[in-house]
């Protein structure tokens, strides 16, 4: 099959363009009153929630005290890692002198900050009161190991969780904050629609990834996909709006061969007026996607109808990534996804499956009549419902209408 596939050999090129700022805690000094509260953020990397043991061994954070008086809050870097369908713990703990002030007085809160400085309120708690906001609603709890915890615990994660999170603890007059991000084990994947590339603007963009069940990728997640081999010369957006690419092999079609390899940065673009490709984050699938064992090949409607009769639909793109990446899906045949598109995953490279590298391998979006290939399908985990095991499957989804369909057929470069 004639198509290049999306390598993730490690390579050990340098980045070009710009990189994220470290992240910056809290460390300004705090005016003295009769009550002072510190917030301590702890750098935690878990996949889990901790273990009673485990939490004994968590980072130490120091909190000093200078020749002025003035309290000084040394923290390290906070960062928790999860995958969607997790809970994770946002560690957060603070001190309040004197040690005897009434708890019921302190205030926690916890936002979401986007890159774009927009606040997301996620939890607030004053003594026993509680209240909870949007999505994160009965998804958020204290953790409460002890005094002077404002930990908060995150279940059933998902991918738009994924970021950067402000701890807040206010005693009447006094309060401090500190930050930890939310990470997400997944994979990175460029798309572009039916109609061709450069047809998306941002927010077409943001469209097209939540249909194949992802969302659009950090800079930090791409630049992790590269740091693991990805290499694509077209551009598409990230969601902060910015529009990048990433390259392993310099070469002269894709920004000169005498460039360093990196992630190429065009910047900020216009939201509504430019149009480039995307780039799509995805992570643990909470179901199995498959190829269809037929003796036949189908076209797209049979493809359709073949998913259904055996409980499951089409895969999405995003899915069928999850399951190469994460679960590790080789199968060198080429099949129907939800968006017509024809595409196979290939862990182990070999001669007949498309080229030297892992990857998906798309063989782009030919005639929806051609009986030429077969289909993935994906089926949902069981789930249990108030204490009984049902099984929870879900239609095909149409593409954004702001994108129309056609029969346009291309590949990868």
């Amino acid at each position: 099959m004639a198509s290049s596939p999306i390598g993730y050999s490690i390579t050990g090129t340098s980045l070009i363009g710009p990189s994220l700022p470290p992240l910056q805690l809290s460390s300004q000094p705090l005016s003295l009153g009769t009550v002072t509260c510190l917030v301590l953020i702890f750098g935690l990397y878990a996949t889990s929630l901790p273990t009673d043991a485990e939490k004994g061994r968590r980072k130490v954070v120091h909190v000093l005290e200078d020749d002025t008086g003035a309290v000084i809050v040394q923290t390290a870097p906070g960062k928790v890692i999860t995958h969607r369908g997790g809970s994770i713990t946002l560690p957060c703990r603070y001190h309040h002198e004197p040690e005897s002030s009434d708890p019921n007085h302190i205030r926690i809160k916890w936002t979401k900050v986007t890159d774009a400085l927009v606040f997301e309120d996620v939890f607030v708690a004053l003594g026993l009161q509680q209240r909870l906001f949007g999505s994160y609603r009965g998804r958020v709890s204290l953790e409460q190991n002890g005094p002077g915890d404002a930990s908060v615990i995150i279940h059933n994660v998902t991918l738009e969780d994924y970021g950067r999170y402000e701890c807040e603890v206010t005693n009447d007059m006094e309060d401090d904050t500190g930050f930890v991000n939310l990470d997400l084990e997944g994979v990175v994947f460029p798309y572009y629609p039916r109609v061709g590339r450069y047809k998306l603007n941002y927010h077409q963009a943001e469209d097209v990834c939540k249909e194949q069940d992802a969302i659009l990728a950090s800079h930090a997640q791409l630049h992790k996909a590269w740091l693991d081999g990805l290499d694509w010369c077209n551009a598409g957006w990230l969601e902060d709006g910015s529009v990048q690419y990433p390259i392993s092999h310099s070469r002269d079609q894709c920004g000169r061969k005498d460039t360093a390899a990196g992630v190429r940065n065009y910047g900020y673009r216009h939201k509504e007026d430019e149009r480039y490709d995307a780039f799509c984050f995805t992570s643990n699938l909470n179901g199995k996607v498959y190829f269809l064992k037929r003796f036949k090949k189908v076209n797209y409607s049979e493809a359709v109808k073949a998913c259904v009769r055996d409980g499951s639909v089409v895969a999405k793109t995003g899915q069928l990534y999850a399951a190469w990446k994460i679960q590790l899906l080789d199968r060198c045949e080429a099949g129907w996804l939800e968006d017509a598109s024809i595409r196979y995953p290939i862990v182990n490279p070999r001669t007949r499956c498309g080229g030297p590298q892992p990857g998906v391998r798309h063989l782009g979006f030919p005639d929806l009549k051609f009986r030429l290939y077969g289909v993935y399908c994906f089926r949902k985990n069981e789930e249990s419902v108030n204490g009984d095991v049902v099984k929870s499957t879900q239609g095909p989804r149409k593409s954004s209408k702001d994108i129309p369909m056609n029969t346009t057929s291309s590949r990868i470069i």
